[in-house]
Formats: C-alpha cells, structure tokens, sequence
C-alpha cells in the first residue's frame, strides 16, 4: 500500500478563486431538502458517509461526465470522492472491485483555469492536480511512491499522460479510478472530462454545516 501525501496547502488560497471557476461549467448549490434526504450506502469508522451510483435503484447503468456527477453530489451536501489517504482509496478500492465497476470519477482535476500559471504549479502536468472537493493538492505526480498512478495506459505510458490530447482530442483534465482497464490493476488515470463514468459521492463537511447554518430548521 502506497502512502499518500498531500501538499499542505489549500487551492483555493493559493489561488484565490470562488468555486464556480474550477471547470469551465458552473458548481451548483447544495439544495437543503436533497440534502435532508441525501441515501448514505455506507459509513466508514470515522462517520463519513458514502453514495455509490451503481447501487442506487434510479441510477443502475447510469454513467455521466465528471461535472455532472459532482453536481449530483453537491446537491445532496456530498462531493465527489477524494482518495486523500492510503485507507480510503483502498476502501474504495474494495468495493470497486468487490462490485464489479469499470470506473468512478473522484473529485480530481488538473489545475487549468485562471491563476494556474504560478511557478509553484509548474509544470502543471506535474504539480497541478488537486482534489476540487477538499481544494488540496496531490503531491507531484513524478513522486510515484506517493497517490496511486497507474504505470501505463492506452499508449504504454505511466499515467497521468494526457494520451487523449496528444491523439488529437480533449485533454486529460480529470482523475478516474480504473478497474483493470488496461490490464494494469485498480488505479488512478487521467482522462478527458466529458467522459461519462458511476461515482462515488463522499459527504462535505462545509456544505453541511452550510446547509445547517443557513437552515436551522432543517433535520441534516
């Protein structure tokens, strides 16, 4: 098991940007009776709750683009996964596997919007890949003993390697767990964002206290 690092710093300070900017389409609100009735299919020891697509009755067979499955999550107070530490991406792992799923979308995205050009981030191929949930960076993705990169991919090479882009199409913005896609394990690959995959949402601690805040009427 890989350990994981992220770098201690928050994106959204480093960069100063409002949510809404991190993709070129819009983030929606949480909506507080979706998130009243969010479906949790499982907690992990520590209280965090889970949604998995594919176990969701209206949802089986049911795959979208990375910005539409975070905005299903966002709506029910929850977010995207973020595989932050060696457990939970092997938890998720698991069930991936145990479940039979090709691929999940997480919350992971190349930084490639406004304010991505500081020296910090170069090269952004590199050390420009965040998990937009939490807003924290990965650790550099040439540390191959940190986070869980695939070794190769549709051309041969270790991930992330924006084979997609380099083959005349969209570039390889967003992080997907693959089940043994390329014969290579259950590992982390960088693909074009419009790409329509299940997902895992991962409840989001600020938008529930959000949510709290603004609806202290309301049972969360």
């Amino acid at each position: 098991m890989k350990a994981f690092i992220i770098a201690g710093v928050c994106l959204f300070s480093v960069l100063g940007l409002g949510l809404a900017q991190f993709q070129n389409g819009r983030l929606e609100p949480p909506n507080p009776q979706l998130c009243a009735q969010r479906v949790i299919h499982e907690r992990t020891p520590d209280g965090k709750g889970y949604f998995f697509s594919w176990r969701d009755p209206q949802l089986k067979g049911v795959e979208e683009d990375w910005l539409t499955a975070r905005n299903y999550c966002r709506r029910r107070c929850m977010d995207s996964v973020s595989l932050e530490t060696s457990l939970e991406n092997e938890w998720i792992k698991q069930r991936v596997v145990g479940e039979n799923v090709k691929y999940i979308w997480t919350s992971g995205r190349l930084c490639d919007f406004k304010g991505c050009d500081r020296p910090d981030l170069q090269p952004t191929s590199v050390n420009g890949w965040f998990w937009t949930a939490t807003l924290q960076k990965l650790a550099p993705t040439t540390e191959r003993s940190q986070g869980d990169w695939s070794p190769t991919g549709g051309i041969g090479l270790p991930q992330p390697d924006n084979r997609e882009f380099k083959q005349n199409g969209a570039p390889e913005n967003c992080l997907a767990l693959l089940n043994q896609f390329y014969n290579d394990g259950v590992n982390w690959h960088d693909v074009a964002c419009h790409h329509k995959k299940s997902f895992v949402c991962e409840e989001n601690d600020a938008l529930l206290k959000y949510v709290r805040y603004t609806n202290p009427n309301l049972r969360i």
